[in-house]
């Protein structure tokens, strides 16, 4: 079975990673603690443009899978394509995101609330993502 991908859905639910992200990592809402606990220097990025690259092809590759993976889910346990979109994403956010995040903060030491900040980050990116991919249907 090879799923049927709505690529509309999957270009829009890419965009909308970059305009969750500005928003997350605002300094009026997570942007000023985050450079904090990652030691990160406001203005030491000189360019932006590959880091903006990467993120939006690994946002396309995640919305892409994403998309298969609700599919695969909607023509196996049926029901709502919507419903099916929120849940996959919730489920492959906990099983590959989240742990993964987990896993090398805590060999890497960094500290508990800049994990806890980065898988939240990640969880709405893929909620959403999945809302764009469940509206959008088929």
């Amino acid at each position: 079975m090879v799923p049927d991908i709505n690529w509309l859905a999957v270009v829009v639910a890419t965009i909308s990673t970059m305009v969750v992200g500005s928003i997350w990592y605002t300094p009026k809402v997570f942007g000023n603690y985050w450079m904090r606990v990652a030691k990160v220097t406001p203005g030491s990025t000189k360019n932006a443009v590959v880091p903006i690259l990467i993120t939006l092809a690994v946002s396309f590759i995640s919305a892409w899978v994403l998309a298969g993976a609700t599919y695969l889910s909607f023509q196996f346990y049926g029901g709502s394509f919507l419903a099916n979109a929120l849940l996959t994403a919730l489920i492959l956010w906990g099983g590959f995101t989240a742990a993964r995040f987990i896993t090398h903060d805590a060999f890497e030491g960094r500290p508990v609330g800049l994990t806890v900040l980065n898988c939240v980050h990640e969880l709405v990116t893929f909620m959403v993502m999945a809302l764009i991919i469940g509206l959008f249907g088929i």
